[in-house]
């Protein structure tokens, strides 16, 4: 029997060392795992910053390509809109010259004749102004306004308000939104003295 037990002791010292190494080993594992987790995680965070920092860099490029896309529309509707622009100047200027010629005073019979046949012409190109949205800067009693008159003479005029048109030296005109050409205008402008006494 003593040999019996002595084997038996045997044995499960045999099973011990041969287990042993087994627990061990997962002692060595479970530690690995745990710096392998620890070393996951930083990098899992690092990853996760840049996954961020790439994100916003995409929304950032996303919206600067909108906003180029949106302005590139915007001036080709502003070059459609205003493309006849520099030959308008250039017609209006035109014009003027031909509404004096047209309303020249004469008592020669065959250059009435002739003006007859200017006028129908000079209509025709006001109504092609007219079609491509020109139309004429009001300056009669008007307020002057920098934005649409420009004042080329000032002088003072008994019984008319300040800052008003007196005369209209070279018409202006708007291309549909803009100023084509500012009006030249003469503008009442009172003195301080002059201010004063009234």
């Amino acid at each position: 029997m003593h040999n019996r037990y002595r084997e038996e002791e045997k044995e499960e010292l045999m099973q011990e060392k041969e287990t042993a190494p087994e627990n061990k080993n997962q002692e060595e594992d479970a530690a690995v795992e745990v710096e392998i987790e620890v070393e996951n995680l930083e990098d899992f965070k690092k990853l996760q910053e840049e996954v961020k920092r790439l994100n916003d860099l995409y929304l950032r490029t996303l919206a600067e390509a909108e906003n180029f896309k949106r302005r590139i529309n915007e001036e080709r509707i502003r070059e459609r809109k205003y493309g006849a622009q520099s030959l308008l100047e250039k017609l209006v200027a035109v014009v003027d010259i031909f509404d004096k010629a047209v309303n020249v005073e004469t008592d020669d019979e065959k250059l009435k004749n002739f003006l007859i046949g200017f006028e129908m012409i000079n209509k025709q190109l006001a109504q092609i102004l007219v079609d491509e949205g020109i139309k004429k800067i009001e300056t009669k009693d008007q307020k002057f306004d920098p934005l649409y008159h420009h004042a080329i003479e000032i002088e003072y005029q008994e019984g008319v308000e300040d800052n008003i048109i007196l005369e209209e030296v070279q018409t202006g005109y708007m291309f549909k939104d803009r100023v084509l050409r500012p009006a030249l205008v003469k503008v009442n402008k009172i003195n301080k003295e002059e201010k004063e006494d009234v």
